[in-house]
């Protein structure tokens, strides 16, 4: 149902309120310090956590258990430091409050539910007092004037919005699973292409490598420091400084600004350590011991720490851009050695130890091929549910605040 079928009231007045600049007209206003007392929690080391007990609530919410108690009853809970300063969370029964969360403790009878929304639709993240910590005080956020509706119209928007919420939660549960089923079906799609191949008739043969198992008759088994070369040569002068990124590849740093929205530091010392990368090329950073060797789309340079992998002409690296970042690879990966629990990177050595598979190069490009333009329609769909998904969450927010401030009229 959109915002604009919900019934108005008859008639509204100004508040000057930036976020709620006009109510019905009879609803009260006041500053938030005359409807409750703020204060912040206590402090808790890490020592006085334990593994049940009262549950202990932060800035952003549930932290964990101890053996004491702060508070009882039900409680709005305003984050008072760090980044998400100015979330709200609830917190109800017996429970301790730490420092980092405001408990709003109320004067006079109000709905914890309409006053917590209430809170959340002022936006305090916004009055934070510093940039490089960000945090709100307990005066400034106490003489912020806030809508009044009676208790009884208070209680009544706070059932309509546990109502109408918990149905946009759950059409919102349903596709987040879906989206989670569209993801591991991609999964599994990449695995059975890179590992059987297109043809479902295919004889097949025991490769004699534990991690690959069968693979279809034609195709060879090859020890991977024979398909790829370890490059050690160095930066070029004219090279651009590229990120190694589990999500997109080794791409230039402009690149990975653009797609993720923001600033990434340039090294400005030590550029003549650093190693020259060629499109196609592999790289083995500090993550691929959880997702896989990243493929270069683009020629420049890395930091010195990475292993470079030059293919050999038989490696198409659009299939072996898939197969290098399957979950059976990885794990294969991952069982050579201690790196992981010793700290230490992943090496050209632990790369060695891992024989691969070939298949006919033209036949490489022809599942890659399928992949990509399977993997495209799949990932369409998720795009479509993400959006749907926003929207469900925007319309929420919007419902939210109209029926907070009294924009439609739910009783």
């Amino acid at each position: 149902m959109s915002i604009a079928a919900y019934p108005k009231y008859e008639s509204y007045k100004d508040t000057s309120i930036k976020w709620s600049p006009e109510i019905p007209q009879h609803w009260g206003i006041m500053p938030l310090k005359f409807m409750a007392r703020m204060k912040s929690g206590d402090t808790i080391t890490a020592e006085q956590f334990t593994s049940d007990g009262f549950p202990v609530y932060g800035g952003n919410g549930f932290r964990g258990f101890t053996d004491r108690k702060t508070h009882t009853g039900k409680f709005v809970l305003i984050g008072r430091q760090g980044a998400l300063c100015g979330n709200v969370n609830y917190a109800h029964d017996d429970f301790f409050a730490t420092e980092h969360a405001i408990v709003v403790s109320p004067k006079r009878p109000i709905e914890t539910i309409w006053l917590g929304e209430a809170i959340r639709c002022a936006g305090f993240n916004q009055l934070s007092q510093s940039a490089a910590q960000p945090g709100i005080s307990t005066e400034v956020i106490g003489n912020q004037r806030f809508p009044f509706p009676p208790l009884p119209e208070q209680r009544a928007i706070a059932a309509f919005l546990d109502n109408k919420c918990a149905k946009i939660d759950q059409a919102v549960r349903i596709k987040e699973a879906q989206i989670k089923l569209l993801r591991e079906r991609r999964q599994i799609l990449i695995q059975q292409a890179v590992t059987r191949g297109l043809n479902p008739d295919a004889p097949m043969k025991d490769s004699g490598i534990d991690w690959i198992g069968k693979i279809p008759a034609h195709w060879k088994v090859w020890r991977s420091k024979f398909l790829f070369k370890q490059s050690k040569e160095l930066a070029r002068k004219n090279d651009i400084q590229l990120s190694a990124t589990q999500s997109f590849g080794v791409i230039s740093q402009e690149k990975f600004e653009s797609l993720v929205g923001r600033r990434v530091v340039k090294i400005s010392t030590n550029l003549d350590k650093r190693k020259h990368v060629e499109l196609n090329d592999f790289v083995i950073s500090m993550r691929s011991f959880q997702g896989g060797l990243e493929r270069a789309y683009s020629t420049g340079c890395i930091r010195s720490s990475y292993v470079i992998l030059r293919p050999a002409p038989e490696v198409n690296p659009d299939f072996f851009g898939y197969l290098l970042k399957t979950p059976r690879y990885i794990h294969a990966l991952q069982i050579t050695g201690n790196f992981i629990r010793d700290g230490q990177d992943l090496t050209f050595e632990n790369f060695a130890d891992v024989d691969l598979y070939v298949p006919p190069y033209q036949e490489q490009a022809e599942i890659a091929d399928h992949i990509k333009h399977s993997c495209d329609r799949i990932d369409d769909a998720i795009k479509i549910k993400q959006n749907q998904i926003a929207k469900l969450k925007e319309y929420k927010t919007t419902l939210i605040n109209a029926a907070v401030t009294g924009k439609i009229k739910v009783s």
